[in-house]
């Protein structure tokens, strides 16, 4: 049995991750056990003495950079290269983050949103980067594990960030935004000093703004048959030479299905952290109680992700995909059963991160089997319809639970499985036909076409 077939192990792919994507994941957990911003602006500014609404703002002035960062991370990563967009996005983040705590004062809502705005749009332009970058270094056996790995690194800095705010603020409310800067320079420094500045699959002439020609020679068919094969294996129209771009991706039936599941999956999945405490407060638990369900998830996420990830390597991307939706289905819909006892909201939690380890880790790496050419716009594009998904969550899910109660679940439950319908037809391939023996042996050693399932 050739290596190729066997399933994957755990260790296996942590002694196959090369060192700078080692740094890279290191890089990524420090910055975000220090991201602050999102968390505790409201609080914060609050605190200071500014109105709700006026805190509100500047939450949104934030959410809405986050969105346009990382659509401009994905296109300043195509153009540059990832490891000088990893490096002047956190050097840029880094003074907008700390001078929050200077404009927080009443009188100076104008400047601050624009701070605001700016800091979230260079905090989040590294992700695209950081999602390339792993993908060119990490050999394509591991690629849906180092995207697990990625979600562990980000998910454990989600988890400690909170605690370490908290002994912060007994300190000084004011080291939140002056720690988040710190981390974020760190980050610069180290992708700076440690992340190669090209990489194989850039090649000598990337990273310098030649990416955009070689985009308009592989949509020209210019670079062989292997590019173009790789974009119609993915679902990339290649008719022009527009079509290396965003109007490409807009032509693409498949990738918008995709794009479609990440924005209603978005959506529900964070009613977790938006109308479940709503739900557990309406039915009188404690509020310790939603801390439990939150550490349960967390727990399970961290020290489970990357085996369950490993057991599944072997099937297909799409059978991966439309399960783990409906596995998360079935837990959104449990949640409506909290009023009964709280051992349902426990399962339902369990379920939910069940469902997100069996899927998030081949959506989240299946814009980077695209082509070079086109795959830091793809990535960017996917995470900045995720970043709009998680603005709007909140308007979605306080309305429609206000007005639905806890039938509400079971709306957020029928969302899921819809979003693993459009998951499915869009990253599902079709069947190739088996090759006649003399045309396997003639072909025996080519590699893999990019844009397959995982």
């Amino acid at each position: 049995m050739k290596k190729e077939d066997t399933p994957i192990g755990v260790f296996e792919a942590l002694r196959a991750t090369p060192t700078p994507v080692r740094y890279l994941l290191g890089g990524v957990l420090v910055n975000q056990l220090g991201a602050f911003v999102q968390t505790f602006l409201v609080l914060y500014l609050t605190f200071r003495g500014m109105s709700a609404a006026a805190a509100g703002l500047a939450l949104v002035a934030y959410s809405a950079g986050s969105v346009l960062g990382t659509m401009l991370g994905g296109e300043f990563t195509q153009r540059f290269g990832p490891r000088a967009t990893i490096v002047t996005a956190m050097a840029g983040s880094a003074p907008l983050v700390a001078a929050i705590s200077w404009l927080s004062g009443p009188g100076a809502l104008g400047p601050l949103l624009v701070v605001v705005g700016l800091a979230g749009l260079f905090t989040q332009a590294y992700r695209p980067a950081a999602a390339v970058l792993l993908s060119d270094l990490m050999p394509e056996r591991y690629q849906v594990m180092a995207f697990s790995m990625m979600r562990i690194a980000l998910n454990v800095g989600a988890a400690l960030a909170p605690l370490i705010a908290a002994g912060l603020i007994l300190v000084d409310w004011d080291l939140l935004f002056w720690i988040d800067g710190a981390t974020a320079l760190v980050y610069a420094l180290l992708a700076f000093a440690l992340l190669p500045k090209k990489t194989v699959a850039e090649g000598p002439g990337d990273g310098d703004g030649d990416a955009e020609a070689e985009a308009e020679a592989d949509a020209d068919g210019a670079t062989g048959p292997s590019v173009a094969t790789a974009a119609t294996a993915a679902g990339t129209t290649t008719s022009s030479r527009a079509g290396s771009g965003y109007t490409a991706m807009l032509g693409d039936r498949k990738y918008l299905y995709y794009l479609a599941a990440v924005l209603l999956g978005s959506l529900t999945y964070a009613q977790g952290h938006i109308a479940l405490p709503l739900e557990l407060m309406e039915h009188d638990y404690p509020t310790s109680f939603y801390s439990t369900v939150l550490t349960v998830s967390s727990v399970v996420l961290i020290t489970c992700e990357l085996k369950i990830t490993a057991y599944l390597s072997r099937l297909p991307k799409h059978v991966r995909v439309i399960t783990g939706h409906l596995v998360e289905a079935v837990g959104l819909a449990v949640y409506a059963l909290s009023s009964r006892s709280g051992a349902f909201t426990i399962a339902g939690a369990v379920l939910v991160v069940a469902g997100i380890m069996i899927a998030a880790p081949s959506m989240f790496a299946h814009p980077a089997t695209f082509p070079a050419s086109v795959k830091a716009r793809y990535i960017g594009t996917m995470q900045a319809v995720g970043g709009a998904a998680g603005a709007l969550a909140p308007l979605f899910g306080v309305y429609a639970w206000t007005v639905l109660g806890s039938s509400f679940w079971v709306l957020c439950g029928v969302v899921t499985a819809l979003a693993g319908l459009l998951a499915l037809a869009g990253v599902r391939q079709p069947r190739e036909p088996e090759p006649a023996a003399g045309a396997r042996a003639g072909t025996e050693g080519e590699p893999e076409v990019v844009g397959g399932a995982s």
